[in-house]
């Protein structure tokens, strides 16, 4: 009878059923995304995932297996863990961004995963690829500064006060954990791993210098890596790395909380005390004042302290995004274009007018001159940061000012041109 299954039916039924697993539950925060992401091999091992399938991409060096695919318009790390600590993961990531945290943005997490046979696989937590974004070994292979790695050191000091400032204790504190991004002359740090974190309302000081604790041992072991592989002199101390990312973080730690005791007559070491966390890139967001019994005396404590300071200020003028040095570079930019006597004695611009035409006179021709070809070299602001250095050492050398179009051509051809993509960092060795 049409319809009635036959034995052969039935066994093939069975066969497919055995061949096409449960699909595991994809959690996503783009809903655009989980068609795609549910396409993929989620019933193999991430390590026996196909070279086709991740089209060249790095493979990542860490505890788990990472592995980077190609999903729409952007490229995604996934991570393979447990199914309870990529939620976890998950959710921390989620709260971290939602308090404007520096980190790999989480897209996705896959839980329920099974092979073919029905053996129960680890789940997956899937993070947006960090672009211009270098791990810290990249750095040192490719960056012949002899000050990198008091850069690298610098920046994670800034990112552990920003996430104990939250009340983030991390339990893995490293380079290792961080990526890396060019920030003018500087880096911006960005946490690429958070599986070891908890999230408080505040921290106690125990649970702070633990986290230091952790950060000496752990860089004085990044040190030792580089110097196994030849990346850094072997006179390097690597214990006095670890020393200077304590010393920084407690002297940026003292200037965001420390509590202030003076006269009255002395109001004006408050406005001091704001233009020091201005130049460390944090604004004062809510300053309590108590004055003594007498009013001889004022005590000023910090509650809330903002970061990003310069780049706050540089998107509200403009509308460009950038990191915090690179938002300070084209802040004095915009001032020496503001001041010079050909804008000055013909207009006299308020600063968002003189935004305006900064944008238009020098901002926008740089960007716009960059060869497609060419743009995935560094991001934007970094860009506009090695125009101004590259046009201040023309004019050096020639003891001239540099007009705009001139200094572009030059810095095109004899800088940008030279310089290696740095978008998606790929990198074949094995460190």
């Amino acid at each position: 009878m049409a319809g009635t299954p036959t034995p052969g039916d039935s066994a093939a039924g069975t066969a497919a059923a055995i061949a096409r697993p449960p699909a595991p539950q994809i959690h996503t925060i783009r809903d655009s995304n989980h068609a795609q992401l549910a396409e993929l091999p989620w019933h193999l091992p991430l390590a026996d995932w196909p070279e086709t399938l991740l089209g060249g991409l790095p493979r990542g060096i860490s505890r788990h297996v990472v592995r980077y695919v190609e999903i729409g318009d952007e490229v995604l790390a996934i991570k393979e863990t447990e199914d309870k600590q990529a939620v976890r993961e998950f959710d921390i990531l989620g709260a971290l961004g939602n308090l404007d945290v520096p980190l790999v943005e989480p897209r996705a997490v896959v839980t329920g995963r099974t092979t073919a046979s029905g053996q129960k696989l680890n789940g997956a937590l899937i993070t947006a690829y960090l672009e211009f974004s270098l791990p810290y070994r990249a750095l040192f292979s490719r960056d012949l500064a002899r000050d990198t790695g008091d850069r690298l050191v610098d920046a994670l000091a800034v990112l552990l006060a920003r996430l104990h400032l939250v009340g983030f204790f991390w339990g893995d504190v490293s380079l290792s954990n961080t990526l890396f991004r060019r920030d003018a002359d500087a880096y911006a740090a960005y946490v690429v791993d958070a599986e070891t974190g908890e999230l408080h309302d505040q921290l106690s000081d125990g649970q702070r210098n633990m986290d230091l604790r952790i950060a000496r041992m752990n860089i004085a072991g990044d040190f030792l890596d580089l110097q196994s592989a030849g990346l850094v002199a072997p006179e390097t101390d690597p214990l006095a790395a670890s020393e200077r990312l304590c010393e920084s973080y407690n002297a940026l730690w003292a200037e965001l909380t420390r509590v202030e005791e003076f006269s009255v007559n002395e109001r004006w070491r408050i406005d001091e005390r704001i233009r020091r966390l201005n130049a460390l890139g944090f604004d004062l967001g809510e300053l309590t004042v108590t004055t003594d019994i007498d009013g001889i005396s004022l005590l000023v404590e910090p509650k809330i302290v903002e970061p990003n300071h310069h780049s706050r200020r540089l998107l509200r003028l403009t509308g460009i995004g950038a990191n915090e040095n690179q938002a300070r570079a084209m802040l004095n930019d915009l001032d020496s274009f503001r001041s010079a006597p050909e804008i000055a004695e013909v207009d006299e611009l308020d600063e968002s007018q003189a935004a305006r035409r900064w944008l238009d006179e020098v901002y926008k021709p740089l960007i716009q001159a960059i060869p497609q070809n060419l743009t995935r070299k560094l991001e934007p602001g970094q860009i506009f940061y090695e125009f101004a250095e590259h046009r201040r050492t023309m004019a050096r050398a020639r003891q001239r000012d540099i007009p705009t179009m001139e200094a572009i051509a030059y810095f095109i051809v004899d800088y940008l041109a030279n310089l290696p993509d740095e978008i998606r960092y790929v990198d074949s060795k094995k460190f």
